[in-house]
């Protein structure tokens, strides 16, 4: 029979476990999406080529994305002039700051209507399987980078869902927060 210290001791890893879950695995899968993936540049800028935005479906994403506990779109710190970045506020803390490139920014809108954003990697390995994100350039050189990406420009309000969703899961990976 197990000791009530040894008890106490599993319960409280239990616990732990168990409040840090949706920064640690996020099992999802997304809808494979349709057409060619966009060709994107091979460095930085990191940008998509040839893809215009869809303003109404950029003005949304950035209207749903304000709703966000904590978040503030301004001028993105790590990005190209005129991309938007979302910018979490100092009361929101940040479960895994090694995935943020700089300041307190865990995503950005770029003018194309493509994004890059921190994801947990296991996140960001489905994206990409299912042709909704590609690796950023730099997603290799420094640990924590592994699921950074860019996402695709949506291009219908249902590929805006997917993108809403990713953006979500950024959110939810970065403060260790879920979103309701």
């Amino acid at each position: 029979m197990p000791s009530l210290s040894n008890l106490l001791l599993i319960s409280a890893a239990v616990s732990l476990l168990t409040a840090v879950a949706p920064a640690s695995a996020q099992n999802v899968t997304f809808p494979m999406r349709d057409g060619a993936r966009p060709d994107t540049t091979d460095g930085v800028p990191h940008v998509q080529i040839g893809v215009s935005p869809v303003p109404e479906l950029s003005e949304e994403m950035l209207r749903q994305v304000a709703e966000f506990p904590g978040v503030v779109l301004g001028a993105t710190r790590v990005s190209l002039p005129g991309a938007v970045g979302f910018q979490l506020t100092s009361d929101v803390s940040i479960a895994q700051p090694q995935a943020i490139v700089g300041g307190r920014e865990f995503a950005h809108l770029h003018p194309d209507g493509s994004l890059h954003a921190s994801l947990h990697p296991d996140t960001a390995l489905a994206a990409k399987d299912a042709g909704w994100a590609v690796a950023h350039p730099w997603a290799d050189q420094r640990a924590g980078w592994e699921g950074f990406v860019m996402i695709y420009t949506p291009m219908t309000e249902a590929e805006l869902d997917v993108v809403l969703q990713l953006l979500r899961g950024s959110y939810t990976y970065i403060t260790g927060e879920a979103l309701p």
